[in-house]
């Protein structure tokens, strides 16, 4: 069990960046507008701008207090620190967006693909993550609360486990 875990760190753990924290990591956005910008400073252009917070992003890279960001669908720029948040959240298989209707994510009563369905989610849902074993990851949403999953989570890595 001690190698699977140091194994699931070891992966979001390649690196420390400025702050002395992984790189890369995921967190989330904090604030309803988010600029994204081309470089790291205000002298940049803003490339993109995210209207809600909560959505998971990775840190990617740091400069002064300017961090590089990658979202779910590839997109990267800069965002001032200030702007994001270490509440873990997680996008529910945005790789599955788009490939019609009856596809969904199961969130269940227990860490086991066998235990009860407590919701069906949509691709693309924002789910605040608790905790993850390194194959499950506790979550919730609009109040509903159950275990997904972590290869249909986006803001987990593979193995990675925390509380």
């Amino acid at each position: 069990m001690a190698l699977s875990l140091l194994s699931g760190t070891a992966h979001a753990q390649v690196t420390k960046g400025a702050s002395g924290l992984p790189l890369p990591r995921f967190v989330s956005l904090k604030s309803r507008s988010v600029n994204l910008r081309v470089g790291p400073s205000l002298d940049y252009a803003v490339s993109w701008r995210y209207l809600k917070p909560g959505i998971p992003v990775e840190i990617i890279q740091e400069y002064e207090n300017w961090r590089r960001i990658r979202d779910a669908e590839g997109t990267e720029g800069w965002v001032n620190q200030a702007l994001l948040s270490g509440e873990r959240t997680a996008l529910t298989a945005p790789w599955m967006r788009g490939k019609g209707s009856g596809v969904f994510v199961n969130m269940r009563r227990e860490a086991a693909s066998g235990a009860g369905i407590v919701a069906r989610l949509e691709p693309g849902v924002i789910v605040h993550v608790r905790e993850c074993n390194g194959d499950w990851c506790r979550a919730e949403t609009q109040g509903v609360g159950g275990w997904i999953a972590q290869s249909e989570l986006w803001g987990a890595y593979p193995g990675e486990a925390f509380k």
